[in-house]
C-alpha cells in the first residue's frame, strides 16, 4: 500500500516519476486565467489566520460544508474564524475522492511544512501551526506568490475597472512577477439583466463618450480595451450561457439596443441577436489587437436563489448547463474565419460531455497561424480534479495535438491555489507516462521531457505572446 501523499503520489510508473520530478516539477507557474484581487497583491496583504487564506472566499469548500449539514452562520455567516476552520477540518475528513481533500492537504505541507492530516482531531494542531506560519514576512500575499514559483498572473478585469492596483504593481521595482489584467466584458454584452442599463452608464461615464446606440458602445469598448492593452492585456474572457449564432443585420441590432435604452423589454430572439453581433464585434477586435479570446461556457448560475438573496453571487450556488448547440457554436467561429478575423480562442465547457465536441470542432479552424490557434481549455470548475483532468486530456488527444496545449490555470482567488498546477502536472506526467509503459508511444525522454515541459508551462509563454 502506497503511503498517503508520498513524493510519487499520483504517479504510477517509473516513466511518470521522471517525467514529474526531472521536468514539470521544475517549470514555473504561470497563471493565465484567476481570480485573485489585485489591491491584495499591490498592498501585499497579510493574513491573520488559515481561515482567512482558506475560507474567506472559496465556494469550493462552502460547497462542501453545505453538503456536510453545516449551518450557514459556519460559512458565510458570522461565526468565528476558528469556528468555521474547525468545521472545515470536520467536513474535510469526510471528503474522500475529493480534489479539495488532495489540495488542502498539499497545501498544508507545501506553505506550513504540516506531514500530517487534517480532521477534526487535529484542527486545533492545524489551526495553532497554521496561524504561526502566517507570521512569517514570506506569507503575504508576494510572498506565497514568490514561494509558489509564479512568474506571471492574468486577473479578470471589467472594463469599467480603473486598474489602479495593477498600475502601482508595474510601478513597483521590489516585486519582479508580473500581473496584467485580463478583459472581462461580460456585463456588457448581458443586455437581458435588470442592471444593464445601470453599467451602460458607468461604461459611458468612465470612458467618456456617450452611450446612445450600438455604435456608440462599440466606441466605448474600443477605448477602453484600448487602456487594457496599454497595461499588458494579452487576453480577454467571456462567459455566456452558451456559444450563439444568431445572426442579425446591423440596423436590426441598432433597434433592438434602442429598445432596451428604453427601457422595454427585449424578446429571448432578440436578445441572441445583440449578443451574436456583440461577440462577432469583441471577436474582430481581439483580432485586430492580437489578442486571445477565451470562452466559458456551460454554466447555470445562481440556482438557490433563498440563500442567494442573502449571500450574493460565486457562493456556491452554480452547476453544469446541458445546453450547448454544437451548430451554433462552429457557425459563430466560422463567421468570423469567413472575414479572416478568428483570433487565436480558448474554448472550455463546463460540461464534461462537450470534450469531444469542442475536439472536433476547433480541428476545422486551425491554421499556421499558431500552434493550435484554436484550443480545447482546461479542465474547468467542477471538472478540475483527476477524472476530469484526464478525460479532458484523453479527449484532446484523440482529436487535436495535446503535445500544444496551454495547460493548467487557478481560476482561483486564493493565493494557495497555485498548488492545482503541481497537481496537474502529475496528473498529465501519470497519463503520459501510462501510455508510453504500455507501449502506446515510444520512450524518447527527449521528446517526452518536451512535451510536459511545453503544457506545463512553455506553449502559454508563446501562445499568449508574454514578455518573461
Amino acid at each position: 500500500m502506497k503511503k498517503f501523499l508520498d513524493k510519487d503520489f499520483l504517479l504510477s510508473t517509473e516513466t511518470s516519476k521522471k517525467l514529474f520530478h526531472e521536468y514539470a516539477a521544475k517549470k514555473p507557474i504561470l497563471d493565465y486565467h484567476c481570480h485573485i484581487n489585485p489591491k491584495e497583491i499591490a498592498e501585499d496583504r497579510r493574513f491573520e489566520n488559515i481561515s482567512q487564506v482558506w475560507l474567506g472566499v472559496d465556494h469550493y469548500k462552502w460547497r462542501q460544508m453545505r453538503s456536510n449539514g453545516v449551518e450557514e452562520k459556519y460559512i458565510t455567516g458570522d461565526a468565528s474564524d476558528k469556528e468555521k476552520f474547525q468545521k472545515w477540518a470536520e467536513t474535510l475528513e469526510k471528503a474522500i475522492g475529493n480534489p479539495l481533500y488532495h489540495w488542502s492537504h498539499l497545501e498544508l505541507r507545501k506553505y506550513f511544512g504540516y506531514e500530517g492530516v487534517l480532521n477534526s482531531k487535529t484542527a486545533e494542531k492545524v489551526w495553532t501551526l497554521c496561524n504561526e506560519k502566517l507570521q512569517d514576512k514570506s506569507m503575504s500575499a508576494r510572498g506565497m506568490i514568490k514561494q509558489s514559483g509564479v512568474t506571471l498572473i492574468c486577473t479578470t478585469d471589467d472594463p469599467v475597472d480603473t486598474l489602479e492596483w495593477h498600475q502601482k504593481i508595474k510601478g513597483d521595482k521590489f516585486f519582479d512577477v508580473q500581473v496584467i489584467p485580463v478583459w472581462r466584458p461580460d456585463k456588457t454584452l448581458s443586455i437581458e439583466k435588470s442592471d444593464f442599463l445601470d453599467y451602460i452608464f458607468k461604461l459611458s461615464k468612465v470612458s467618456g463618450i456617450n452611450i446612445n446606440s450600438f455604435e456608440t458602445l462599440k466606441q466605448a469598448f474600443q477605448k477602453r480595451l484600448k487602456f487594457f492593452i496599454s497595461l499588458g492585456c494579452r487576453a480577454t474572457d467571456h462567459t455566456p450561457e452558451y456559444i450563439m449564432y444568431v445572426p442579425a443585420l446591423e440596423k436590426e441590432v441598432e433597434t433592438i439596443f434602442d429598445k432596451k435604452l428604453k427601457g422595454k423589454v427585449i424578446s429571448k430572439e432578440e436578445e441572441l441577436k445583440y449578443k451574436t453581433a456583440f461577440m462577432l464585434f469583441a471577436g474582430r477586435e481581439y483580432y485586430k489587437n492580437d489578442l486571445v479570446m477565451e470562452l466559458h461556457y456551460g454554466c447555470k448560475r445562481n440556482n438557490n436563489t433563498s440563500i442567494f438573496d442573502k449571500s450574493g453571487p460565486d457562493t456556491g450556488h452554480d452547476c453544469i448547463n446541458n445546453f450547448a448547440p454544437s451548430a451554433q457554436m462552429a457557425d459563430f467561429l466560422n463567421a468570423l474565419e469567413c472575414t479572416g478575423e478568428l483570433p487565436q480562442t480558448i474554448i472550455y465547457s463546463l460540461n464534461p460531455n462537450d470534450n469531444a465536441v469542442i475536439g472536433s470542432i476547433i480541428g476545422c479552424f486551425q491554421n499556421s497561424a499558431a500552434l493550435s490557434k484554436i484550443q480545447h481549455g482546461a479542465a474547468w470548475w467542477f471538472n478540475d480534479h483527476k477524472t476530469g483532468m484526464i478525460e479532458q486530456l484523453t479527449s484532446l488527444a484523440n482529436l487535436g495535438i495535446l503535445s500544444n496545449f496551454v495547460g493548467m490555470l487557478t481560476d482561483s482567488r486564493s493565493f494557495l491555489s497555485y498548488i492545482r498546477h503541481e497537481y496537474f502536472r502529475r496528473v498529465l506526467c501519470d497519463l503520459i507516462g501510462s501510455w508510453v509503459e504500455n507501449g502506446e508511444y515510444p520512450y524518447d525522454i527527449q521528446i517526452l521531457s518536451k512535451i510536459v515541459s511545453d503544457i506545463s508551462y512553455d506553449n502559454a509563454v508563446r501562445y499568449f505572446k508574454f514578455k518573461l
